[in-house]
């Protein structure tokens, strides 16, 4: 796999020679004469092994310098890929290709007259196997479960979220087209693509995390790439409890409501938590129901063994071949759910997401982007005017109101903690309004010496309006429990 080109200098005569796969005669193939040639490996493998120039190794943004490591591999980098077969390294497992790549850098190391110890050669090695196949410098912060988000802003600015809190790191690319290289990497996976016909995509990471990237030339300062981390450890309903984003009493209530097949939205800001409590509120769904979840980009981790998971997909280069939100939970309808779980309401589909809860498929659950509760309740009904359905608007309104019962708030506080702030049914109309009564909400009492803010979760005391619901599944009695 890794050989010498012509004009390159021979080894030392102190450095054992590795046995290289191109010296090994090729195999005739097998291959049925009228068979097309298959390529060795994929155009975003080949992007991603373009050598680049060297660039400065000081980080203009915090103004500390590239460690060593990063030195070294900067200078290693180009060689590497001199001597790399590409279409034998896309053969190799990650093992074998790490075992042939310190062989190769240890005697470009003494040709270059690089001091590496083992350590330092394996941190090189680990650094060019995450450019190679993985996605380079952002490896490092997938692996850290305590950064819950990435934004790449260029070639030249990494930021992390950790604790709920903005970090600036000094974690770089080479330059622009590195990061093109990663984003084509991300987005080739899941079969969509980005250039400067499609600048804009939403795509996922193998493990579900959420990712946006937005090119030049709607980004003016390079290729952004905005990635939303899941934790590995699962996240469910008592975890959130004792990391008080609500109270015991929530947590059992929510649980209840799952149980009870109530139709919940639950609403929040961006990267308030929507998705991670959607989640843990579905762990109460019954293993012997058949569930499809339609989401833009999949990232829901459902534990449940019949799952049916549907995808959105973008139009093609003629502009064709779009399959919306909105007509997955058409189809969906017809695939005999017991329930419909959508990763976001935006648009239109909102219309065929309330006639379905209305119509049987009860235990419905979804996402939408609002400050309040009844904010939520106001951009549903400007969604189904989206729609383009002319209805009065008490018509809109009667409809919503015979469809959701709860609406969940949660928000992500200026400590960094998300919290549940409100827990509110939906009870029906009185004249033209839709009547809700709020069952716990947080109250902010002051702040703690560490910065994180001190409140309670306060019960209303009101009687649960689907009470008659829970006690048809015989959980009447909890329920009045979690109110006192």
């Amino acid at each position: 796999m890794f050989g010498r080109r012509g004009g390159d200098e021979p080894p030392p005569s102190n450095v054992r020679e590795f046995p290289r796969l191109h010296e090994v005669p090729p195999r005739e193939p097998k291959l049925d004469a009228n068979a097309e040639e298959k390529p060795a490996s994929s155009p975003a493998a080949l992007a991603f092994l373009t050598p680049v120039n060297t660039p400065d190794l000081t980080n203009p943004i915090s103004g500390r310098t590239v460690d060593p490591i990063e030195s070294a591999k900067t200078l290693i980098y180009p060689k590497v890929l001199a001597r790399t077969d590409v279409s034998a390294a896309s053969t190799l497992s990650r093992d074998e290709l790490a075992r042939q790549l310190n062989v190769l850098i240890g005697e470009i190391a003494g040709e270059q007259k690089i001091q590496l110890n083992t350590l330092e050669k394996r941190a090189v090695v680990d650094k060019l196997l995450d450019d190679m196949l993985g996605f380079g410098p952002l490896e490092p912060l997938l692996a850290d479960e305590k950064i819950t988000d990435i934004m790449v802003n260029g070639s030249r600015q990494i930021y992390i979220e950790r604790n709920g809190k903005l970090e600036l790191t000094n974690v770089r690319f080479r330059d622009d087209s590195h990061v093109m290289n990663v984003a084509l990497r991300i987005v080739s996976g899941v079969g969509r693509r980005i250039d400067e016909s499609s600048p804009l995509c939403d795509a996922r990471l193998p493990d579900g995390s959420r990712v946006n990237i937005i090119i030049p030339p709607l980004a003016v300062d390079g290729p952004s790439i905005s990635i939303r981390k899941f934790a590995k450890k699962k996240i469910t309903l008592d975890v959130m409890a004792r990391q008080e984003n609500l109270s015991p009493a929530m947590a059992k209530m929510l649980k209840i409501a799952g149980r009870c097949r109530l139709n919940i939205l639950i609403s929040g800001g961006t990267g308030s938590g929507k998705t991670t409590l959607l989640n843990a509120i579905s762990q109460t769904i019954d293993h012997g129901e058949r569930i499809v979840t339609i989401e833009d980009a999949c990232e829901l981790q459902l534990q449940q063994p019949h799952i049916v998971r549907l995808e959105t997909r973008p139009s093609n280069l003629e502009g064709g071949g779009e399959i919306s939100m909105r007509n997955l939970v058409k189809n969906a309808l017809r695939m005999r759910p017991d329930r419909i779980i959508l990763g976001e309401v935006r648009s239109e589909e909102a219309v065929d997401m309330l006639q379905a809860m209305n119509t049987g498929h009860e235990g419905s659950l979804g996402t939408i982007h609002a400050n309040r509760p009844r904010e939520a309740l106001t951009r549903l009904e400007n969604m189904i005017g989206l729609a383009g359905i002319n209805l009065p608007s008490k018509a809109v309104r009667t409809q919503i109101a015979s469809a959701l019962d709860m609406i969940v708030q949660i928000a992500r506080m200026r400590d960094g903690v998300r919290r549940i702030t409100q827990i509110s049914e939906v009870i029906g109309m009185e004249g033209d309004v839709i009547t809700t009564q709020d069952l716990f909400h947080f109250e902010v009492e002051g702040e703690g010496l560490d910065g994180r803010l001190t409140g309670r979760f306060v019960s209303s005391g009101l009687r649960p309006h689907f009470m008659p619901k829970a006690a048809y599944f015989g959980l009447d009695k909890p329920l009045l429990e979690t109110m006192e």
